[in-house]
């Protein structure tokens, strides 16, 4: 690995750690009976730091019922792929029968 990617690695890292203490923080200015731990870093990263479960991990990662392509993290800082959803728009590029039309898809 050369200089520039780790030093990109390192910007990654803190862009990353200064996400999550910012949710934190977003939590921790509430009243205690209002933290959800879950919401908007400035009203548009998504965090859920609410301990996983599968349920959620389903809801995110493999939902046939959610159109978009990017939905938030089961945990964490960002957003997560949602793996039907690409695997459905893969089918309609190829053109695989049953496969809904490009354009019909949204992110």
């Amino acid at each position: 690995m050369g200089h520039g990617s780790k030093a990109l690695g390192n910007l990654l890292k803190i862009i990353a750690v200064s996400l999550v203490a910012a949710a934190v923080y977003q939590e921790m200015k509430k009243p205690p009976n209002e933290r959800e731990w879950h919401g908007k870093i400035a009203n548009m990263i998504p965090y859920d730091l609410r301990a996983p479960t599968t349920e959620r991990f389903r809801e995110r990662y493999w939902n046939p019922e959610d159109p978009r392509l990017f939905t938030e993290h089961a945990f964490g800082v960002g957003w997560a792929i949602n793996f039907h959803t690409l695997y459905q728009r893969l089918q309609a590029l190829r053109g695989e029968p049953g496969a809904p039309a490009a354009e019909d898809t949204e992110a």
